[in-house]
């Protein structure tokens, strides 16, 4: 069986991945790849704002034929703006994983409910796929 997958257009998209919350990176993002990320957990509150670190998490989502695929890593965002993959520590754990946990069916909600778009894991993922039970 064929299906004929019709995207939504790249601006119409952005718009609805942008009001999910502050987790698309538009300047990181292009027609076809979407990068999201969350800061979840600051390493040291003390610092000045502009050299504080945060323990969180990055996905990108790139078309496929019949909606988009996923890949999601954990790590460290640096004081220069970068992401650097890194396994979180225990005490950062929990809040990391809520704040994943919290962005994945709303974005699942979204493409599967007004797109009528499927997301599946990317044949890359190295984590646990998203949304299964553990």
């Amino acid at each position: 069986m064929t299906t004929n997958t019709t995207f939504p257009p790249h601006g119409r998209l952005i718009t609805k991945l942008t009001a999910l919350g502050p987790y698309l990176r538009q300047q990181h993002s292009s027609d076809g790849r979407y990068f999201f990320d969350c800061l979840a957990s600051c390493i040291s509150a003390k610092k000045a704002p502009e050299e504080r670190e945060f323990w969180g998490w990055w996905l990108v989502m790139t078309t496929t034929g019949t909606g988009f695929e996923y890949c999601y890593y954990f790590g460290r965002f640096d004081n220069k703006g970068e992401w650097v993959r890194e396994s979180v520590p225990a005490k950062h754990e929990q809040a990391v994983l809520q704040t994943l946990d919290d962005f994945y069916p709303k974005l699942t909600g979204l493409l599967q409910g007004e797109f009528n778009l499927e997301l599946t894991p990317s044949g890359e993922l190295e984590e646990a796929e998203l949304g299964s039970v553990a």
